[in-house]
């Protein structure tokens, strides 16, 4: 199941209680997009996997109390929640969660999502609006939430979107800097030189249900093969981890190129993402590969410098990305 979720409020404000907003007080939660640099499909059997913040694409959720019920106001769909289509399941599953976590399941409350971050691309949608939707109902409510609170609340709501979800998005979208996802227990990354990235879309919907089982699937029919395959993978990742902190971006751009060829012998690129990968090879990046699940979605390239990145995008939207964007990780 690929991850559906809201991307931006209609900005007419006519929307069944917009008038409500300016006599209500309201309350914010936000939080911000990632990107697996190091260790996709690998994360899945033990391995490390290593992600970065996209603090440039964030979701936020406006929250104040309602009338009566629980009302969902999204681009996607505005009304009672118990009327909410499918796809916005995860929405509605962590409103519920966030009010228990509060205490207040029984209270009327309105939730107003805006997210720039687009859905089914690998970078973290679904579970960065539930975040933020945690974030906002405990601002509301007045509760203090936990890290634990945070992460449960997330997990609730990923569940419904992805079936088994590892817990890295949870982590991820909600870190502020770079980490290590080994089995669950998160570190601090540390960063030696800020990095530039471009992301670009292929334009194709990414589902990482789908490409988690069809490695599996490989992983059954061939399992000398694709454990050799998912070592490269976590040998990749471990050895970045002293790259990220020296700051070397020839070693970790190599680290990419490396990355992106494996995930394609085991199946999880495509046609579109290979091309966007030698585009921006073919302009200079240091490195690029796919990010996140696969079989669509983005790649991610890394630039010489921000100056390099706008150009990077520019030459990746004429090789067929449908959008790009750039972002920085900073020293840390």
């Amino acid at each position: 199941m690929t991850s559906t979720l809201p991307i931006r409020l209609p900005l007419d404000g006519n929307t069944a209680s917009g008038s409500r907003s300016s006599q209500l007080p309201q309350f914010e939660g936000s939080a911000h997009a990632k990107a697996i640099l190091f260790g996709e499909h690998a994360v899945v059997y033990g391995a490390p996997a290593i992600a970065v913040p996209i603090h440039e694409l964030a979701a936020e959720a406006r929250v104040d109390s309602a009338a009566e019920g629980v009302r969902i106001e999204s681009e996607l769909f505005s009304g009672d929640a118990s009327a909410a289509p499918a796809r916005l399941q995860p929405v509605v599953t962590a409103i519920h969660a966030a009010l228990a976590y509060c205490g207040k399941s029984d209270e009327s409350v309105r939730v107003q999502i805006l997210s720039a971050i687009p859905h089914s691309r690998g970078l973290g949608s679904s579970a960065a609006v539930a975040a933020a939707i945690a974030r906002g109902i405990t601002n509301w409510a007045g509760v203090q939430l936990t890290t634990a609170g945070l992460y449960d609340i997330v997990q609730q709501a990923e569940r419904v979107a992805h079936g088994n979800p590892s817990g890295l998005d949870a982590r991820a979208v909600t870190s502020d800097g770079a980490i290590r996802f080994d089995f669950g227990a998160v570190s601090p990354v540390r960063i030696g030189a800020p990095l530039s990235f471009v992301l670009a879309d292929s334009g194709i919907a990414g589902s990482t249900a789908e490409a988690v089982g069809a490695v599996r699937m490989r992983r059954e029919q061939n399992p000398e093969g694709m454990e050799t395959l998912l070592s490269r993978l976590a040998s990749i990742a471990e050895g970045a981890i002293d790259d990220l902190a020296l700051g070397d971006h020839e070693a970790i751009g190599a680290r990419m190129r490396d990355a992106h060829e494996v995930l394609h012998a085991i199946g999880v690129s495509s046609d579109a993402l290979d091309a966007l990968v030698a585009a921006a090879h073919d302009a200079g990046a240091i490195g690029a590969k796919l990010t996140g699940g696969g079989l669509g979605g983005c790649i991610i390239a890394l630039a010489h410098s921000a100056e390099h990145a706008e150009q990077l995008g520019c030459a990746l939207r004429e090789a067929g990305a449908t959008r790009t964007w750039t972002a920085t990780v900073p020293v840390a």
